[in-house]
């Protein structure tokens, strides 16, 4: 598509959107200038190319696409099998894997799908064959009620969510939480890394049926052969939840040990961050779990959003470019210049670095929170998000961390100098900011005081970082 044609593709929608409704027509354009005016840091946020973007405004949205590919519960679905087709084709090939399901509308979606896959294997399975039946609904109320309770009293082992593991990874106020009997590895104090004999010490003892990896917030790799080795020992399903760092994997910086796929049974991610997708889960495995995976509509899904189906192809396409691997490497480049940026300017970084596209600060060096530091340097023009640190004494609202990663800064073109001109504009900020005090007088842990015009010369610092890095160049609103 020539540069005319985007722009105008973006005009001509937005006119549509405001002859209806103009106030979103406004929020959509004001979305767009504010991304390109702010240093966008958040690890899990990117930048959608616009022949992704565009893919998802379309007729396939008013299609109801319930079961998979071939085996539709509604008429008319030809369309809609071509894009997941291909999606799945895209995605297999990519990262090597035998089996792909694209349908999931998030990363909790794509867990949850996992999950279910699992104790649909493990649990369900021998059930009916004990029972001598084909499906549930052949079960005497007896079986019915002994299976309910023994899907509801299966375990899971993944990383604590101080040490950098998510929410959907078996925590109470998740879902997960509620279905599993979970428990949490976590780092080693001193390093902040993986201790993989405590790892395995953990699995011995608890003995899940679900061994999970993969983080939102851990700066490093993880061995997954090792991970595996540990989840066989005990007899676990190894999952990985690679929602992170996917367009590492997918761009062949992660290999070998360190790539998840060989390893895991199965493995989850979303189509966004790192991977440069549209927002949307998927899910990978081999053909011994590639049967049940695909029930995810409707064992855990609703319709798939063959829109979005159609929009994750167009990305999963270009990530299989050679031009992706070199993104991938250059994600992985600028957060370690970041990383090296911040150490020599005095911050404190869990683990002490980063072999991946993320930084973890710890903001307590500075006598911050995590939610003051977090304000302080978007009200600068930086935008990240708070985040818990290991043994956070501060929990998961208030933190004392800063999560920061280079996904999206990368896509817009910026490299190793910029990072380290990034590093200085952060530094500056959580210096000159102090925490502030309750109408009481006690400290806040929510207040803070950062001189304006500090925060409106670092924003224009920050602006002016990004004035040789156009975002959407293509796309002009005016």
């Amino acid at each position: 598509m020539s540069l005319n044609a985007e722009s105008t593709a973006f005009r001509s929608a937005l006119e549509v959107i405001r002859a209806v409704e103009p106030r979103v027509a406004d929020a959509i354009g004001a979305e767009l200038a504010d991304q390109r005016e702010s240093l966008k840091l958040i690890a899990s946020e990117n930048y959608a190319s616009p022949a992704t973007l565009l893919a998802m405004g379309n007729w396939l949205s008013d299609k109801y696409a319930e079961g998979t590919v071939g085996r539709r519960f509604y008429a008319g679905c030809q369309n809609v099998d071509t894009v997941e087709a291909l999606a799945a084709e895209h995605a297999r090939e990519l990262f090597g894997a035998a089996h792909a399901y694209v349908q999931p509308h998030s990363g909790i979606d794509a867990n949850l799908v996992a999950f279910w896959a699992i104790l649909a294997d493990r649990v369900e399975s021998p059930a009916l064959k004990k029972a001598q039946v084909r499906q549930v609904n052949e079960l005497t109320e007896a079986d019915w009620f002994a299976l309910r309770r023994e899907l509801g009293n299966q375990r899971m082992l993944g990383m604590s969510l101080d040490a950098g593991g998510h929410l959907t990874h078996g925590f109470r106020p998740n879902i997960s939480g509620k279905m599993f009997d979970q428990r949490s590895y976590g780092t080693d104090p001193a390093t902040g890394l993986v201790d993989y004999d405590k790892v395995a010490e953990a699995a011995r003892e608890f003995k899940p049926l679900i061994l999970v990896a993969g983080y939102s917030a851990y700066p490093r790799k993880v061995n997954f052969r090792i991970m595996r080795e540990i989840a066989d020992s005990v007899g676990a399903t190894f999952m990985v939840d690679m929602a992170h760092f996917a367009g590492l994997v997918a761009g062949k910086v992660f290999t070998g040990d360190f790539d998840p796929v060989p390893h895991a049974h199965i493995v989850t991610t979303t189509t966004h961050k790192s991977l440069r997708g549209p927002r949307g889960g998927m899910v990978l495995c081999g053909p011994e779990l590639a049967d049940q995976v695909d029930r995810g509509c409707p064992m855990v899904l609703g319709g798939p959003l063959p829109h979005v189906m159609a929009a994750k192809a167009v990305a999963l396409a270009e990530a299989r470019r050679p031009d992706f691997a070199d993104y991938a490497s250059r994600i992985v480049a600028n957060a370690q210049a970041l990383a090296e940026g911040l150490l020599r300017r005095g911050a404190k970084l869990v683990t002490g670095g980063t072999d991946n596209h993320l930084v973890l600060i710890d903001v307590s060096g500075y006598g911050l929170t995590g939610r003051q530091a977090e304000q302080a340097l978007l009200d600068s023009g930086i935008v990240t998000n708070r985040n818990a640190v290991p043994q956070d004494p501060n929990g998961a609202w208030y933190t004392s961390g800063i999560r920061i990663g280079t996904p999206a800064l990368t896509t817009r073109g910026l490299g190793t100098a910029e990072m380290d001109a990034t590093a200085e504009l952060i530094h500056t900020v959580l210096t000159q900011t102090t925490p502030g005090s309750n109408p009481d007088g006690t400290p806040s842990k929510a207040k803070y005081v950062l001189d304006p015009t500090l925060a409106d010369k670092v924003s224009k610092q920050a602006s002016d970082l990004l004035t040789g890095f156009p975002l959407y160049p293509s796309v002009n609103l005016a």
